[in-house]
C-alpha cells in the first residue's frame, strides 16, 4: 500500500481539538515521497497526489494558526484559512526546486491568515496597502510586550520598518481603537448612562435646514443638466435623452435605425455628448 493511501481523506469536524489531535496523527511524508507525489500532480494533475500533499501538511497550518491566537478570532477560522493557503501552495510548488512543501507553503499559509485577520479584525478594514498590513502585524507583534509607545520607540520602529514615524503613530491609534454596537449591547446597564453612540449622535436626516440644503442643492443639479442639455445639438441631446433620461431606454441598434446610421456612429455621438456634459457639468 502507497503512503498516500494510508492518509485519510477526512478529519473529524465536530470538535477543533479532534481535529488537530488528527491532523497530528496523519503520517509525514519522506522527501522521496513528496517528491514522487508532487511530480504526479505536476504531470498527470493527479487530485489524490495533491490531497496526499495537503493531508500530510495539516500539522503545519495548526502550529502557524496557533500564532495568531492573539486576535480574538476562532482558531477554526484561522486553521481553515491557512489551509486554503497551503492548497494554493500545493498547486504551485514544482518539485525540481530541491526545497521541501513545507518551506515553500509557509508564506502561503500565512497570507491567507494574514487576509482573513485584516477582513475581519475589524468591522473598519484597518489596513489596505501593503506597507499598512506589514506595519499592522508588526506593531501587533510588539504591543504583545511593550504597551503605548515612546516617542523613542517609535523612532525606532518607523526605522526597522522604513516608515514615517507619522504611520506608525496612525497605526497605533488604529490598533487602540475598538468596534462599538450603534445601540449598544444586550449587557449595557439599562439604569446607567447611554453611552452607546445611538444614545449621543444626532439624527439630522430630518432636520429642516440639511432638508432645505439637499433639495436646493438637487435643483441646482437638475437645472445643471438641463443646461447643458440645450447646449448640445438636437441629434446629441435626443441621443443622450433616450439612451439614459428615458424610463423606455434604447439601444444603439434602435437609434441606429431611426437615424439611418451605424450602431458604432450612435456610440461615438453619444460618447462625443457626454464627454461634452461633462465639461460644461464641471465649469
Amino acid at each position: 500500500m502507497t503512503k498516500e493511501l494510508a492518509i485519510p481523506v477526512t478529519l473529524p469536524t465536530g470538535s477543533m481539538d479532534a481535529y488537530v489531535s488528527a491532523a497530528f496523527q496523519l503520517p509525514m511524508l519522506s522527501a522521496e515521497e513528496e517528491h514522487a507525489l508532487a511530480v504526479r500532480l505536476r504531470e498527470r494533475q493527479d487530485l489524490a497526489a495533491a490531497q496526499a500533499l495537503v493531508m500530510s501538511h495539516l500539522r503545519f497550518v495548526v502550529r502557524i494558526a496557533r500564532g495568531y491566537s492573539g486576535y480574538g478570532l476562532p482558531q477554526s477560522d484561522l486553521v481553515q484559512e491557512g489551509t486554503v493557503g497551503l492548497m494554493k501552495a500545493v498547486r504551485r510548488f514544482d518539485p525540481d526546486m530541491g526545497v521541501r512543501l513545507v518551506s515553500f507553503a509557509v508564506h502561503w499559509i500565512k497570507a491567507e491568515i494574514h487576509e482573513y485577520i485584516l477582513r475581519n479584525w475589524r468591522i473598519v478594514k484597518i489596513a489596505t496597502t501593503k506597507a499598512q498590513r506589514k506595519l499592522f502585524f508588526n506593531l501587533r507583534s510588539a504591543k504583545k510586550r511593550l504597551g503605548w509607545f515612546s516617542q523613542q520607540e517609535v523612532e525606532e520602529v518607523a526605522e526597522d520598518l522604513g516608515v514615517k514615524p507619522e504611520t506608525v503613530l496612525e497605526m497605533e491609534s488604529r490598533l487602540a481603537n475598538y468596534d462599538m454596537a450603534f445601540d449598544g449591547s444586550d449587557h449595557d446597564d439599562d439604569d446607567g448612562p447611554a453611552l452607546a453612540p445611538a444614545g449621543y449622535l444626532p439624527d439630522l436626516r430630518d432636520e429642516p435646514a440639511a432638508l432645505v440644503e439637499q433639495a436646493d442643492a438637487e435643483e441646482q443639479q437638475r437645472e445643471g443638466l438641463y443646461s447643458a442639455l440645450d447646449a448640445l445639438d438636437t441629434r446629441s441631446r435626443d441621443i443622450v435623452t433616450r439612451r439614459w433620461l428615458n424610463e423606455g431606454k434604447e439601444t444603439l441598434h434602435e437609434l441606429a435605425d431611426e437615424y439611418g446610421v451605424s450602431a458604432e456612429r450612435i456610440r461615438q455621438i453619444e460618447a462625443a455628448a457626454i464627454k461634452k456634459l461633462r465639461r460644461t457639468l464641471a465649469a
